[in-house]
């Protein structure tokens, strides 16, 4: 079961922006990786103060792993 439509609907709910987001999906073994890109102003948006709102993403996405028994990672790519 793929979580990268989860992660694009979180995270384009956040952004300004969300025709411009991406998401790459990988998976090694029992873990997933998923690289976020969106447009340069909305990267702030996304990582939010002090990391909570890709800290509260990273949350839910492993949420929904676990139940799998697998793990997950949410990065975002801020170039």
């Amino acid at each position: 079961m793929s979580y990268a439509p989860l992660v694009e609907k979180v995270v384009k709910a956040v952004v300004e922006n969300p025709d411009e987001v991406r998401i790459s999906e990988s998976m090694n073994g029992n873990e997933r990786r998923f690289e976020v890109t969106c447009a340069k102003d909305d990267v702030g948006k996304v990582i939010g103060k002090s990391g909570r709102v890709i800290s509260a993403i990273r949350q839910v996405v492993s949420a929904v792993a676990s139940k799998e028994r697998e793990r997950a990672y949410v990065r975002v790519d801020a170039d």
